[in-house]
């Protein structure tokens, strides 16, 4: 069996991502980053997602507090007033660059060739790093970078998701039989963990239920 690398954050996108990639067939090792960010239930979501579908779960701490500059590392309010023009403070400097940089290290170290993201281009919030353009170029320098890729073990990303909706992966979610409610999406919690139901995290993911005509998993404050 084919192991592939899948980039597991606990959100619904990269949960249907990592059960798309065993649904083809891979063994998944799923790399969850700690990057201190202020929606640290999705930690824990990311946890009970990999206890499902994942053979080998690694969380690895990475501290991008230290660098700052998004609403989700540094004491930046998160939007609250719907999904707006551009790109938005909750993007986070690089984040796809530098997930994808580590992730490609896990993969060459465990022999891997495929790695799985779970971004998507059409329902979300404008972050350059989840456009295609953004994917084929990171693939196309994995091949130049790493020892495999050289040697001529071609390294793959993967991005089951890039083209769907919302709706198409809410849909997705139930075809694969996954409980949605275990994965989190919003970027403001309430110390409880439920979701705050108006940042653009929680807008969308309530979007793709509604016009998927699934009922929507999320505990809301």
């Amino acid at each position: 069996m084919k192991t592939a690398v899948v980039l597991l954050s606990g959100g619904l996108d990269s949960m249907v991502c990592a059960a798309l990639a065993r649904e083809a067939g891979y063994s998944v090792v799923a790399l969850t980053i700690d990057y201190n960010q202020r929606h640290r239930v999705e930690l824990e979501a990311a946890k009970a997602i990999a206890a499902q579908l994942a053979d080998r779960h690694i969380v690895l701490p990475l501290d991008l507090r230290a660098f700052g500059g998004s609403a989700l590392t540094s004491d930046i309010a998160v939007p609250k007033d719907g999904v707006g023009e551009g790109i938005p403070v909750t993007y986070v400097p690089a984040r796809n660059t530098i997930f994808l940089s580590l992730a490609l290290g896990l993969a060459e170290a465990s022999g891997a060739s495929d790695i799985f993201i779970g971004v998507n281009a059409l329902d979300y919030s404008g972050y350059p790093d989840c456009r295609p353009a953004f994917v084929a170029e990171f693939e196309r320098l994995a091949n130049l970078a790493t020892k495999a890729g050289v040697e001529g073990e071609r390294i793959s990303i993967h991005t089951p998701l890039l083209d769907m909706s919302k709706a198409d992966i809410a849909r997705e979610a139930k075809r694969l039989g996954l409980d949605a409610g275990l994965s989190h999406s919003c970027y403001d919690p309430s110390p409880e963990g439920r979701a705050c139901g108006e940042c653009d995290a929680c807008r969308l993911r309530a979007k793709g239920f509604a016009e998927a005509g699934i009922a929507d998993p999320t505990v809301y404050a």
